[in-house]
């Protein structure tokens, strides 16, 4: 009996490894995506006159100079590894400089919120809108409408640039760009989380969580299903066919609170095909301790000591040290 158990398992972890495609489809980009490239798109936009389409992923870049208009749409774009351009309907957003080290757009019409999961003291993201420059400084998430004239600071820092003047602008607050004086001022949040733009934003976010955890097992060195790690970047997913962020170390969490391992502490892969969902322990849509892991509250999945954070960007799992699939006491 014990035999006919073993054999089972056998058979349903080779299942498991016969639902991989293969090592190419699975691990490999078309190429290492520069700042500007299109990672998703809904709806009705373009990149000058080019008509943006589900085939334009992964390939469509917005270089220097030229407008990502959008219409009854909307659009993800990646910047540096780890922070996320998503362009609202009825908007516009120029690409001013890609480079790594200085990224820069300008919000030209409509409205722009960004992602910062990572970023590092050698990154300049800045931000044009109405002549004033933005410059993101931290992990957080930023909202720029420039039909209303109003750079806004949901978490994180910023410093805000208009000529001579300049302000800092700390997570809660907002400055209006057409007032007499720069001030920065508090704003109801919960106006702005119940926008469209807002929870499509929370939506994409946790879909690029997903495909961090589908992905990030795989590459494990020596695991035999991949090429080996490489370092903290974009990875291309064929499954959710966009690229999803994986850190170089630990885990990271988004504003919305969904998490972004680094291979060595992703989950491992277990199942015939099925990838389970990240729950989020901070941010709007958190959920209770304890129900970390693959599918927690559809199928079981892992259960773990659940994650215990200081806020953005910080966490561990509780009761665990690292390790792949290592989650602590359940």
């Amino acid at each position: 009996m014990r035999g006919l158990k073993v054999t089972a398992l056998v058979a349903i972890f080779l299942a498991g490894l016969l639902t991989l495609p293969a090592r190419g489809d699975v691990l490999s980009p078309a190429k290492s995506p520069m700042p500007g490239t299109l990672n998703y798109v809904e709806g009705q936009a373009s990149i000058g006159s080019e008509s943006l389409t589900s085939k334009s992923v992964g390939s469509a870049e917005l270089e220097p100079g030229q407008t990502l208009s959008s219409q009854n749409g909307k659009v993800e774009i990646l910047l540096t590894p780890g922070v996320f351009l998503r362009v609202g309907s009825n908007s516009s957003v120029k690409m001013i400089s890609p480079s790594l080290a200085n990224t820069e757009v300008e919000v030209g019409r409509g409205e722009a919120q960004i992602e910062v999961d990572q970023i590092f003291k050698e990154n300049r993201l800045l931000v044009r809108e109405d002549g004033a420059t933005t410059q993101l400084q931290k992990r957080g998430f930023y909202d720029f409408d420039a039909d209303q004239n109003v750079v806004r600071v949901l978490q994180g820092q910023a410093i805000l640039r208009d000529g001579d003047r300049q302000i800092k602008i700390k997570g809660g607050h907002e400055v209006a760009l057409n007032a007499p004086e720069l001030k920065a001022q508090k704003f109801d949040k919960k106006d702005l989380e119940a926008s469209d733009l807002y929870r499509w934003s929370s939506l994409r976010s946790e879909y690029v969580a997903e495909a961090n955890l589908q992905q990030a097992p795989t590459y494990i060195v020596g695991n035999g299903f991949g090429p080996g790690w490489w370092g903290p970047g974009w990875y291309w997913d064929p499954y959710f066919s966009f690229y999803t962020f994986i850190p170089g170390d630990g885990m990271l969490y988004s504003p919305f609170g969904w998490g972004f391992y680094s291979p060595f502490w992703a989950p491992a892969y277990w199942g015939a095909g099925y990838y389970g969902r990240v729950y989020p322990t901070v941010g709007p849509h958190w959920r209770p301790a304890g129900r970390a892991g693959f599918g927690a509250s559809r199928q079981g999945g892992f259960r773990g000591g659940g994650f215990h954070s200081g806020g953005f960007g910080g966490g561990h799992f509780g009761g665990g040290h690292g390790g792949m699939g290592h989650f602590g006491r359940g």
